[in-house]
């Protein structure tokens, strides 16, 4: 995961928090309602992110795709 792949998800995390914690939903369909405007705010930074510097925050790289993860704990590598 990249840096900026990292910051994405830290805003739609942090934003449904805030607003759980604003709105105090009891209901599930409400806490699912407020999760989806929590990422809908990173898919917003997300997409301006990419309309401005021309380059994509999702990498090639993902959990999917073993062969280019680096699958060696750092003290085998010594």
């Amino acid at each position: 995961m990249t840096d900026i792949e990292l910051t994405i998800n830290q805003l739609a995390e942090l934003t449904t928090k805030t607003l759980s914690q604003q709105e105090k939903p009891e209901a599930f369909a409400k806490s699912k309602d407020v999760a989806r405007r929590g990422g809908k705010v990173a898919k917003n930074a997300k997409d301006e992110f990419e309309r401005a510097t021309g380059t994509k925050v999702v990498s090639s790289v993902n959990a999917t795709n073993k062969k280019l993860l680096n699958t060696t704990p750092k003290n085998e590598e010594e």
